[in-house]
């Protein structure tokens, strides 16, 4: 799930959709873990060009091999 950081006072947060907090059961006073990844697009384009390599790579594995013996 990605939020958005907000200003709290002189504090920064992140809310949790209400969602989210009746799935988890969660409740105001709980104690929760959270994992920090800023998000960023180049990341996400990179991640997206390893998958599409990945897919090519899989698709024409072996015309590569042959190609590559010639």
């Amino acid at each position: 799930m990605a939020q958005k950081v907000i200003k709290i006072g002189s504090s920064l947060g992140v809310t949790i959709p209400k969602k989210e907090l009746s799935e988890l059961n969660i409740i105001a006073g709980d104690e929760v873990e959270v994992a920090i990844k800023k998000k960023s697009s180049k990341a996400i384009k990179h991640e997206q060009l390893l998958k599409n390599l990945e897919g090519f790579m899989d698709t024409y594995d072996q015309d590569l091999k042959n190609l590559a013996k010639r």
